[in-house]
């Protein structure tokens, strides 16, 4: 019998360090794909890919963001997720601190001078001196400080959520504040936000009679935000039918729909698409997906996204062997940003939905939302490594109770 149990325990322990190496190893290649593809996205006339100073080029700076989100990876899994863990009678609550700071970082966007305006909104802020060139969205800091603040608050107590004022407000509060902040000069970012923070809030056990009062209010925020910007209004009515406009307001979703279907089954090669030639719009970014399957085909692009659902099915599974609250909503929340954040991408890119400024997870060119990315998956394979204890019992109990029958 002892030798069943320290048999099993070696293999539960063996298959949960999987569960984490295979987190890793799909981010890993992912962001491989992210650095092939912008580089080549980004070979064409506007700059060079590389040049002497590595870290001004596009593939330097995306390779070394990658390589940065990477090493964030490994770190941040040992144990880091514990740091921000809720302390019961505390003073000192890090993940209250760190959404507190977050706020106060977007808010400081939106003040001119402090945020620097690109492509008519106030969405980046400058990082040391300008011959650097470095920046960074803050909004996509706000991605992780809101999942690590609800993980950590609706863990803090097991009926702090079915109470009304004392769990519901606060966690809705937290969740308007960012939204409102974000969703101003970033309505994609607002609205992932608004609905992974919601998912949060419903897994962790809210009353639907509570969550019916926030309802009207939340439907009236996120509407105000679409009517605020003449052009959001243009896109939802452009998406109607995109080609009654192609050159003009329909021009983006007609471009990467021509984009993927130039690329048919195989694709045209690496480095060998032409719509990057000034036809594509945002072809590093938001748009990098077309790209993919017009230089890789649809098999490329079937790759690309099983990596994706990889990823989910592994962070799904340590939202389920997770012992703890915090764990499983940490888990959770960090999984559920990252997938909607990538379908998202890719409906939009397909034409399947209005078309929003929503980057490709780990792969659209970008430093601050490819290094913030890889702390969250840090978190979510620190939460992977955490051996669930009540889960492994009962499954060591119920082999017991068939190896003594038998």
């Amino acid at each position: 019998m002892s030798q069943l149990i320290s048999n099993q325990t070696f293999n539960l322990e063996r298959r949960h360090e999987s569960n984490a190496t295979g987190i890793v190893v799909a981010a890993a290649c992912l962001l491989t794909v992210g650095v092939v593809m912008v580089a080549s996205a980004g070979a064409n006339l506007d700059e060079p890919v590389i040049t002497w100073q590595f870290w001004k080029s596009l593939f330097g700076r995306q390779a070394i963001f990658s390589g940065a989100s990477l090493v964030a990876i490994l770190i941040v899994a040992h144990g880091f997720h514990r740091l921000f863990a809720w302390r019961p009678g505390s003073w000192i609550q890090p993940a209250l601190g760190f959404y507190l700071a977050t706020a106060g970082i977007l808010a400081a966007v939106l003040v001119p001078g402090i945020g620097v305006m690109r492509k008519g909104a106030r969405r980046w802020m400058q990082v040391g001196p300008e011959s650097l060139g470095l920046s960074f969205q803050p909004s996509e800091l706000a991605k992780l400080a809101i999942v690590v603040f609800l993980a950590a608050f609706l863990s803090s107590s097991t009926d702090r959520i079915r109470s009304f004022w004392k769990g519901l407000v606060p966690s809705c509060a937290a969740i308007g504040i960012i939204v409102s902040l974000v969703g101003k000069e970033d309505f994609g970012t607002g609205a992932l936000l608004a609905l992974v923070g919601g998912m949060m809030v419903v897994v962790a056990g809210a009353k639907w009679r509570h969550l019916m009062i926030f309802a009207i209010p939340a439907v009236s925020g996120l509407v105000y935000l679409v009517l605020s910007r003449p052009y959001r209004v243009e896109r939802l009515m452009v998406f109607r039918n995109i080609w009654a406009d192609p050159q003009g307001a329909g021009y983006h979703p007609v471009q990467s729909l021509v984009t993927i279907a130039s690329g048919g089954l195989f694709g045209r090669g690496l480095g060998s698409g032409v719509q990057k030639y000034g036809y594509l719009p945002e072809s590093r970014s938001d748009f990098i997906f077309s790209v993919i399957c017009e230089e890789a085909g649809m098999v490329g692009a079937l790759i690309v996204i099983s990596l994706f659902l990889l990823l989910m099915w592994f962070g799904w599974r340590t939202v389920r062997l997770s012992h703890t609250t915090y764990g499983r909503l940490l888990a959770f929340g960090v999984t559920s940003m990252f997938v909607f954040q990538a379908l998202i991408n890719i409906a939009v890119v397909t034409v399947c939905a209005p078309t929003k400024g929503i980057s490709l997870p780990l792969i659209s060119a970008g430093g601050s939302g490819v290094l913030f990315l890889g702390v969250a998956l840090g978190l979510l394979v620190s939460v992977a490594r955490d051996c669930p204890d009540v889960s492994d019992d009962s499954q060591v109990s119920s082999e017991l109770a068939a190896q003594e029958a038998s």
